[in-house]
């Protein structure tokens, strides 16, 4: 599957924000945002054309958390990311391990972690933390230590201007190559 093929897929079934980024620089060919009513049908077309889950895992960030699904293909490298934002104060997606029966303990452990509720999974019960751990959740950011996510994935961020007081992004400064004059 050509990234091209795999873009106009999630387009069509209802992904917003849909891009191809630099390889190199992203690790992925694809990368789509999508609204949590259109994560598992995004997760059953990657599933129908014979992709592999990687990895789920979330982002703590404001105004919102940002999960993470990474998905590859076996014949081509072809690898996409679907990203899906949820409320930080009660966060909460679609199970996907009824699609990708080895998103099971990814999505319990990010469960554990963050605290997301993967609605109608299993078994959310701790797959790595102590069973008396509570509300421990080791992962997630003080209020005041919580970058923006404009700032971190500026495509995937709310729009400028969408949230108040929402820092806007900063530029990162290059890195001076060693040797060069006044390094």
């Amino acid at each position: 599957m050509s990234p091209e093929e795999i873009r106009a897929v999630l387009e069509q079934i209802g992904a917003s924000r849909v891009v191809q980024p630099d390889h190199a620089a992203r690790g992925v060919h694809v990368d789509a945002l999508v609204a949590p009513e259109h994560l598992r049908a995004a997760a059953t077309a990657l599933r129908e054309r014979w992709f592999l889950i990687d990895h789920v895992t979330a982002v703590d960030a404001a105004p919102q958390m940002l999960l993470v699904y990474h998905f590859s293909h076996p014949e081509g490298g072809c690898r996409a990311a679907l990203k899906l934002l949820t409320d930080r104060n009660d966060p909460r997606a679609p199970t996907i391990s009824d699609i990708y029966p080895g998103a099971n303990w990814h999505e319990r452990e990010t469960h554990d972690f963050y605290g997301v509720v993967f609605e109608g999974h299993p078994d959310l019960s701790p797959l790595i933390l102590p069973e008396d751990a509570g509300d421990l959740r080791p992962l997630r950011k003080e209020e005041g230590s919580l970058k923006s996510l404009a700032e971190l994935i500026p495509e995937f961020g709310p729009p400028p201007g969408a949230q108040d007081g929402e820092k806007p992004a900063k530029p990162r400064p290059k890195a001076e190559k060693a040797g060069e004059e006044g390094a």
